[in-house]
């Protein structure tokens, strides 16, 4: 199940350098992930400093 980004996403960006997809974007001011591209792997979650990453 694809990791979501919660309202605590403070749209700092830390997360996508570390996705190996590229399936994080900004979306309405704070970052989204395609569930399509995301596979699973955690990568943003370990990076997200406000913990705003969960799975699904």
């Amino acid at each position: 199940m694809a990791y979501k980004i919660t309202d605590a996403c403070v749209n700092c960006g830390s997360c996508d350098s570390e996705c190996p997809v590229e399936a994080i974007s900004e979306k309405d001011n704070a970052r989204w992930i395609d569930p399509a591209k995301c596979t699973d792997c955690g990568a943003c979650a370990a990076t997200c400093p406000t913990e705003a990453i969960a799975q699904g």
